[in-house]
């Protein structure tokens, strides 16, 4: 496979609602291209896609990597590597139903990340299929911007072709190849104010067009071209296309349009001028054969086979032998590659996804990509006794594959705790550890970390006094206990030497020691304040173990006499909804013990609900959400504080972790 230009190239990626067709475009892209020799139908069995993956193909002198992305909402952070490579973006939309939730996902992380788009509206070919009644929808989001660029030349079993508004001419794809003829005359007076919107949108690319238009005279090839393309690279027109991807009808049209009018890398690329060549590395595969398969954009300079690199992240060096590309799921070697391009290395030694290499060490590190922050959290557990090891090896490995998810072995709880972004993604984990690892894990709902505290006062006496020849032990304490807002103070008010000073530090550390279990149901201890004001000792029998234990035997009088209580972690809760779900969101939140803080108007019709509830009410928030508003809300949470369990709860929580124990 031949170098590319940076003229010649075009990084898209392709995003849309699971079952919108995206696979389906990608094999008719391939077929187009020669690569396929068939395109499944749409009745064939659906692959679950997880994970990006990298198609590149070669079409009319130009190179197309194409970044296929899953459609699940769980996989988002698998959308977010893509977005850290494309240059443009193909949102595929079922034209046989209204605008679905993975559409309004892709448009919004499109938005984001200020990446040109065109809109493919699929599956014209199906009675079903209303092209107007998406375009209505697309106006709602996104007026004036939505420009057809394709008008459908006949519908369900008629459906022919299209009516390419911008070149006037109408598309035949019914034979083995299309042909192009003049617009027929039904379709004359339908595409004219299709034609004059584009018009409209081309003058206003440019003071000088626009002037052109408003004296009434016309636009040549190029000016139409040019401003179109200008409008669409900076966003403020959004091209709109048509067609059947089982059919490949609208699929050679949809790559001369990435052509004509999305940005090359030439349009895009910051870093162009650099000395240095410099690839940024976005997303990582662990293959069980090769081993770290890593995916890197170009963003300056040329790259070619044997050379030794930086890793300006990790101040290592990185010797490349071979370069390759994904063509029909095999790496195919390249000989080099320009700015812009798309590259894969294999077994880079210690280079991980977001690091930067370069060929200077002083190289600047491109800026890290942001992936989303959990939306769920569950505990994972080996099947087999003494598997811990293997699940630590394996999420480590898959954590340099997919950075949307975390874990952690929580030392309190004593659970391998998963944050990921839904049941999806949590199973598909579950799978790969099998799968990659040979490891299987049982999924557990999470341990709540409570916490013991102290709502009054206490003052008492713990002595501890043991004769068994020899050597007796002996110590004696008076301490008064409250509570207060830090963790723990602790404060003496000896006199006379009731309690030799060189006594008091193990008094302390046994009050420490003693806070790691409460009275109630062995949570460790906060918020208490401990004074030692009196005491006595024995010349011979004391030591500090003995007045560890004495403090020991105090702490847990003075508990139980301090009205102990139990805490519970509350969290804060940013949470994006539409507005017509307002309602349904606030109500589930007082139902989980919460309490709303504050509204406030987000992007798109959408409202961002600033809330608080326990932590035991959120580790599955994620599919509650996704349940009240089909998809469209999402939130991030973190713990903000502890606060008194309600009476009623706190007897059985007592009880469970009784039985635990």
């Amino acid at each position: 496979m031949k170098q590319y230009e940076s003229e010649k190239i075009r990084n898209v990626a392709i995003l849309g609602h699971s079952g919108s067709g995206k696979s389906n475009l990608i094999e008719a892209i391939q077929f187009t291209a020669g690569l396929k020799t068939k395109i499944s139908k749409p009745t064939d069995p659906i692959t679950l896609t997880s994970s990006m993956a990298l198609h590149t193909v070669e079409y009319n002198e130009n190179r197309y990597n194409i970044l296929d992305t899953p459609g699940y909402f769980d996989f988002l952070g698998e959308v977010v590597s893509a977005m850290g490579a494309a240059g443009e973006a193909v949102i595929m939309v079922d034209g046989t139903t209204d605008l679905q939730v993975g559409t309004d996902k892709a448009l919004e992380i499109t938005d984001e990340f200020n990446i040109p788009k065109i809109i493919f509206v699929n599956k014209i070919d199906s009675d079903k299929a209303d092209y107007d009644k998406i375009l209505d929808q697309l106006r709602e989001r996104y007026g004036k911007k939505i420009a057809p660029f394709h008008i459908p030349w006949g519908k369900g079993d008629e459906f022919k072709g299209f009516i390419n508004v911008v070149g006037m001419y109408a598309r035949d794809c019914t034979g083995k190849d299309f042909v192009n003829l003049p617009v027929p005359e039904d379709y004359t007076e339908i595409a004219k104010p299709v034609r004059e919107m584009l018009l409209e949108s081309v003058a206003e690319s440019d003071d000088v067009l626009m002037d052109k238009y408003f004296n009434g005279e016309e636009f040549t090839h190029d000016e139409i071209w040019g401003g179109l393309r200008k409008g669409v690279i900076n966003g403020d027109i959004i091209p709109v296309v048509c067609g059947s991807t089982a059919k490949n009808i609208g699929v050679e049209t949809l790559l001369e349009s990435i052509t004509d009018f999305m940005p090359s890398p030439n349009d895009n690329l910051t870093m162009l001028d650099s000395p240095n060549t410099v690839v940024h590395i976005f997303k990582t595969v662990i293959d069980p054969f090769i081993g770290r398969i890593s995916y890197g954009k170009i963003l300056a300079g040329e790259l070619k086979g044997e050379v030794e690199l930086f890793n300006v992240n990790r101040e290592s060096k990185e010797r490349v032998s071979k370069l390759y590309t994904m063509v029909n799921q095999e790496l195919k070697e390249i000989s080099g590659g320009w700015a812009g391009d798309i590259v894969i290395f294999t077994k880079l030694a210690d280079t991980h996804t977001g690091d930067t290499l370069s060929t200077s060490a002083s190289q600047e590190p491109v800026e890290a990509l942001k992936f989303p922050k959990p939306q769920m959290l569950v505990a994972i557990e080996p099947v087999n006794k003494g598997d811990e090891d293997k699940i630590s090896t394996g999420l480590q490995r898959l954590l340099e594959e997919d950075p949307s998810f975390v874990w952690k072995r929580n030392a309190e709880t004593k659970q391998t705790v998963l944050g990921v972004q839904g049941e999806i993604h949590v199973n598909s984990l579950q799978e790969k550890l099998k799968s990659k690892f040979g490891v299987e894990v049982e999924l557990h709902d999470l341990k709540v970390p409570y916490r013991e505290t102290i709502k009054g006062k206490s003052d008492v006496q713990g002595k501890h006094k043991k004769q068994s020849g020899g050597h007796g032990q002996y110590g004696d304490v008076k301490i008064r206990f409250e509570h207060c807002e830090s963790h723990f103070e602790f404060t003496e008010e000896i006199f006379g030497g009731s309690v030799p000073k060189s006594y008091i530090p193990a008094v302390e550390k046994g009050l420490e020691e003693a806070m790691q279990h409460g009275i109630l149901a062995g949570y460790p201890v906060t918020n208490i304040k401990a004074t030692l004001y009196d005491g006595s000792y024995h010349d011979v029998d004391s030591s500090e173990m003995a007045f560890k234990l004495a403090a020991n035997i105090a702490f847990k009088k003075g508990m139980e006499e301090a009205k102990p209580i139990l805490l519970e972690p509350v969290m804060n809760l940013s949470i994006v909804v539409p507005e017509e779900y307002m309602g349904d969101v606030i109500g589930d939140i007082n139902k989980k013990r919460g309490k709303v803080l504050g509204m406030e108007a987000f992007k798109n019709n959408k409202e961002i609900i600033y809330a608080q509830a326990p932590q035991s009410e959120t580790f599955k928030y994620a599919i509650d959400l996704r349940a009240m508003t089909q998809g469209r809300g999402y939130f991030e949470m973190e713990l903000d504080h502890y606060e008194e369990v309600p009476e009623q709860l706190t007897q059985k929580i007592i009880e469970n972790a009784k039985k635990e124990q």
